[in-house]
């Protein structure tokens, strides 16, 4: 049997697990689109998207949606995951075009992300030369340019690392700190000193099948 072209589909809010009395909305989906949401969750992994259409639910954007589920061979799904992007080590890095950072902080179970948006850091606190954006970019030019990480379907953008001394890390988190305005000084407060830096740096035209 063939993939379905539409799928109908309910989601409602995703309530850490808990059982909510929250509105259940339904609404049809192209397989396109069940499929960019499906990649975001799972990558380019044929088999994890056979099991998730096959299950017929899947967490996304704090929505969880269900459907009725369907079977796909690998042919099928091979060919719909053409559509959309793959790792590209060759993309040299370019600040200009960098929208996000995340700083890594801890390793292991204890391991977390804390993103930052050029948007959010790029107003100047009032005396300062540089923005926090400007200083994040500015860690870039110091030692070796970021390593080239994957692609990442979940934030649709080719993440860029780059690792941090102890030193460096804990002098670039001082000047973040002064140079940030409140609501930004606020969020980095009670963080250590990062191990490294991610960079988002969103692909043209790669949204995916269900843009």
């Amino acid at each position: 049997m063939p993939l379905p072209e539409t799928i109908a589909m309910r989601f409602t809010e995703e309530d850490a697990g808990y059982v909510t009395v929250r509105p259940v909305v339904k609404q049809t989906f192209r397989l396109a689109e069940l499929a960019d949401m499906v990649v975001s969750v799972t990558g380019k992994n044929v088999s994890r998207v056979q099991q998730i259409f096959r299950s017929g639910t899947v967490v996304y954007n704090g929505y969880r949606y269900w459907w009725e589920g369907f079977a796909s061979n690998e042919n099928e799904v091979t060919g719909l995951l053409a559509t959309f992007p793959d790792d590209d080590p060759a993309r040299l890095f370019n600040s200009s075009l960098v929208t996000a950072a995340s700083l890594e902080i801890g390793g292991g179970a204890q391991r977390s992300l804390v993103g930052i948006a050029r948007q959010e850091a790029s107003p100047k606190k009032l005396f300062h030369r540089r923005s926090p954006w400007e200083i994040l970019l500015a860690a870039t030019a110091k030692d070796v340019a970021p390593r080239y990480e994957k692609y990442s379907h979940a934030d649709r953008a080719d993440i860029y690392r780059i690792h941090l001394s102890p030193g460096n890390a804990a002098s670039l988190m001082k000047q973040l700190r002064d140079a940030s305005p409140r609501a930004l000084r606020k969020k980095l407060a009670p963080l250590h000193p990062p191990a490294s830096i991610l960079f988002f740096s969103p692909r043209t035209n790669s949204a995916g099948a269900g843009a």
